[in-house]
C-alpha cells in the first residue's frame, strides 16, 4: 500500500547533516548554563554523591555549596551535562570545561570517620565538614589539590573544578576509621573505596536529539514503555501483530527531550501505526497504511511503540520496517508474520505393531519425550512453519487433525494427534515443538501397508488442508539377516553393516519394539572398528525394519592383516527363540599391495607374447642354417 498515515503535527524543521552519531543538530548552550539531566540524591555512608542543580536550576554560572554540610538540598553543581543514577564505584558524569561538581558523602555518626578524595585532574576547593565548618585551607590538600583528606563525624562536601582542558578524569572517595589515614597523600587510599566517578570534560555540549548507539529499539509481542535490550521475537503467528518499542536517549544517555519527525515505513504491504505507550501492554490500534508519520520524542508516553500487522488477512508477510527521526535512521527491523496453514508435511513415519497403537519416545528422539509414530508440520503459502490451534488462526477457534473417513479400514483402525502432542513453537531453539506428533492404530491380526490421508480443519476459516503417509503394520522382530555393503575393503575405508529384521510372517518387522530388548548384542567383526553405538533396549530400526551399523577398517597398519574374515552378528533376544546367528564374510586389504587381478593377467599375456616372439626368431635362425 502506498498510503501514508499522519499523526499529530508535522514539524517543518530542516534536517541537518549527521555528525558523530547525533540525529539532529542544535546550537550548544553557553557554558554558564546548568544543563543537569538526571538525579543522584543518595546519602548513604557507603556512597559518593554528585549534587543536582536543584528544582530552580542554577543560572548563576557558579557552583553552590551550603555552609552546612548536612543541607544537601542547597548544593548545586555547575555546567553538569550528565550524571548516571548510581552512587557507588562505577559512576559516570559529563561536565563542560570550566564547570564545577559538588561531591558529598554522609559521615558515620557513631565514630570519627576519615574521608579522602583523590582526582587524576582538576582541583578540589571549598570543603564543608564537621558540623558546619567550611574551609579552603591548603593544609587539607596535597599533590596540587588533587588529593583531599578530612576527618569528620558527620558529613563532608567539597567542590571539584573540572578545569578548562577537555579529557577524562577519575575521582575516588575512601573512608576509614584508621587514625593514620589523616597523614596525607601516601595513605589517602588506605581506606575502603566507597565511590568512584569517571568524569568526561567536554568543550561544548553535544547536539540535542537521540543518538542511535545510546537508544533502544526492540521487537516484542506486546507494547512496553521500557523495551528489552534485544528482540524477543522476529516471527509472529497469523492474526497477531508485532511491536517495535523504542526508548530514545541523547548523547549523555539521558531520555531524549527533543521532539522530531518520526517516520515509520514497512515493505511488502505490511501495515504500521505508532502510539504513545506509558504502561505495559497498552493498546496501539492497527495501522491502515505502510507509512505513518508522527511528531514526538520516541520516549515513554510519546510516540514510542510501533504496531506492525499483516496487509492481507491470513496471508504471510516478511517486512522490513524502518524508523527515522528527522530523516536519520533510528532502527531497521525485519519481521515475519505467518499466514494460515496452506500445506502439510508428514515425515519420520514409523511402522507399527499389528493389533496395536504402541509407540515409543525413542522413535522421534527429539528431546520432547513425546511417544508417537510421526511428525506433522503445517506451513503457510510462503513455506513458513505455522502452528495448529487458536494461536495460528488468530481466533479462539478450534483446529483438528483427523484421518479422512476412507482411510479408516480394517488395517488402519484409528489416527490421532493428542492436544499435548501438538506443535507449540516456531522457535529455532525448540525445533522439536515446531511440529505435532501423531499416532495410528493397526487392526488385530492385520499386516500390510496402506496410504492414509490426514485432514487439518480450521474452525476459524473452515479451510481443510491434507497430507498423506504410508502406514505399515507388522509384527515384532523374529528373525534377521545381515550383510555388508561391499565384499572387500581397504584399510581406512568405511563399511556399513545392514541388519534386516523380519517378523514371524517373513515381513519387515515394525520399528516400535527394540530387537535388543534382552541380552547383550554380540557384534564380532575382526579388523574393523564399530563407530555406531552398540544396539540396546533404546535402539529402534528404520520404518522398513533395517538397522545400519557403521564400521571403519582399522587405520593401525600393525593391527591389520590382509585376508578373508567372518563376522558374527548375534541378537540374543532373537536367537534364543527362532533366529540364527548371522555370519558375514568379507575381505580386508592393507592397501600396500595395489596390484589387481587385471594387472596380473595383463602381465602374463605380455610375457607369453614375448616368449612367442623369441621362439619365432629362433625358428628363423635354425631354418637359415
Amino acid at each position: 500500500m502506498s498510503k501514508t498515515t499522519i499523526r499529530k503535527r508535522i514539524s517543518l524543521v530542516a534536517v541537518t547533516a549527521l555528525t558523530a552519531g547525533v540525529l539532529s543538530a542544535v546550537v550548544a548552550p553557553a557554558a554558564s548554563a546548568n544543563i543537569y539531566r538526571s538525579t543522584n540524591a543518595a546519602t548513604s555512608t557507603t556512597s559518593l554523591n554528585v549534587a543536582t542543580t536543584g528544582t530552580s536550576g542554577n543560572t548563576t554560572g557558579a557552583a553552590v555549596i551550603s555552609a552546612d554540610a548536612s543541607v544537601v538540598t542547597a548544593y548545586q553543581s555547575h555546567a553538569l551535562l550528565y550524571k548516571d543514577a548510581s552512587s557507588t564505584t562505577a559512576q559516570t558524569a559529563t561536565v563542560l570545561a570550566g564547570g564545577t561538581l559538588i561531591l558529598y558523602t554522609a559521615g558515620d555518626l557513631t565514630t570519627a570517620t576519615r574521608v579522602s578524595f583523590t582526582a587524576t585532574g582538576g582541583s578540589f576547593g571549598t570543603t564543608v565538614y564537621d558540623n558546619n565548618s567550611a574551609t579552603t585551607a591548603s593544609g587539607l590538600w596535597s599533590d596540587s589539590k588533587k588529593t583531599l583528606v578530612v576527618e569528620t563525624g558527620t558529613a563532608v562536601a567539597v567542590t571539584w573544578a573540572a578545569g578548562t582542558t577537555a579529557g577524562t578524569y577519575t575521582i575516588n572517595s575512601y573512608k576509614s576509621t584508621n587514625t593514620t589515614q589523616i597523614a596525607g597523600l601516601s595513605t589517602a587510599t588506605d581506606g575502603t573505596l566507597v565511590g568512584g566517578i569517571t568524569v568526561t570534560v567536554v568543550s561544548a555540549e553535544a547536539a540535542a536529539g537521540p543518538v542511535v548507539a545510546n537508544s533502544t529499539c526492540s521487537v516484542s509481542t506486546d507494547t512496553t514503555p521500557t523495551p528489552a535490550s534485544a528482540d524477543t521475537s522476529s516471527a509472529f503467528m497469523n492474526g497477531y501483530s508485532a511491536y517495535i518499542n523504542m526508548s530514545l536517549k541523547d548523547a549523555y544517555l539521558a531520555t531524549n527531550a527533543t521532539s522530531g519527525n518520526i517516520v515509520v515505513t514497512a515493505t511488502n504491504g505490511a501495515l504500521v501505526n505508532i502510539g504513545s505507550v506509558s504502561s505495559a501492554s497498552a493498546a496501539v490500534s492497527a495501522g491502515t497504511a505502510s507509512t505513518v508519520v508522527a511528531y514526538g520524542t520516541g520516549t515513554s508516553g510519546d510516540d514510542n511503540s510501533i504496531r506492525v500487522s499483516q496487509g492481507t488477512t491470513g496471508a504471510p508477510v516478511t517486512t522490513t520496517v524502518t524508523v527515522t527521526f528527522n530523516g536519520a535512521t533510528i532502527c531497521t527491523k525485519t519481521i515475519t508474520i505467518r499466514g494460515v496453514p496452506a500445506s502439510m508435511v508428514i515425515a519420520t513415519v514409523s511402522s507399527v505393531g499389528t493389533g496395536s497403537s504402541g509407540s515409543t519416545p525413542y522413535w522421534l528422539a527429539d528431546g520432547t519425550n513425546r511417544s508417537a509414530h510421526m511428525h506433522i508440520q503445517l506451513k503457510d503459502s510462503a513455506g513458513n512453519t505455522v502452528l495448529p490451534g487458536s494461536s495460528n488462526d488468530g481466533t479462539n477457534g478450534h483446529t483438528e487433525f483427523a484421518a479422512a473417513t476412507a482411510s479408516i479400514t480394517n488395517l488402519i483402525t484409528a489416527f490421532s494427534v493428542a492436544s499435548g502432542e501438538q506443535a507449540t513453537s516456531v522457535s529455532s531453539s525448540l525445533p522439536g515443538w515446531n511440529y505435532s506428533a501423531a499416532k495410528y492404530t493397526c487392526g488385530s491380526g492385520q499386516y500390510g501397508t496402506q496410504k492414509v490421508t490426514v485432514n487439518h480443519t480450521s474452525a476459524a476459516t473452515g479451510k481443510i488442508i491434507t497430507g498423506t503417509f504410508d502406514a505399515r503394520c507388522a509384527g515384532d522382530a523374529y528373525t534377521y539377516t545381515a550383510s555388508f555393503d561391499k565384499a572387500s575393503y581397504v584399510q581406512g575405508e568405511v563399511a556399513t553393516l545392514t541388519v534386516k529384521f523380519l517378523d514371524s510372517k517373513g515381513n519387515a518387522a515394525n520399528s516400535v519394539t527394540s530387537p535388543s530388548s534382552t541380552g547383550t548384542t554380540v557384534l564380532s567383526v575382526p579388523m574393523m572398528t564399530r563407530v555406531t553405538a552398540l544396539p540396546d533396549s533404546t535402539t529402534r530400526t528404520k520404518a522398513d525394519g533395517t538397522l545400519a551399523l557403521t564400521y571403519t577398517v582399522s587405520l593401525d597398519t600393525a593391527g591389520v592383516t590382509a585376508g578373508s574374515y567372518n563376522g558374527i552378528i548375534d541378537f540374543p533376544a532373537l536367537t534364543a527363540v527362532a533366529a540364527t546367528k548371522q555370519i558375514v564374510t568379507y575381505k580386508v586389504a592393507t592397501g600396500n599391495d595395489t596390484t589387481s587381478n587385471a594387472d596380473v593377467l595383463k602381465s602374463i599375456v605380455a610375457l607369453i607374447a614375448s616368449i612367442n616372439k623369441q621362439i619365432q626368431a629362433l625358428q628363423k635362425l635354425i631354418l637359415k642354417r
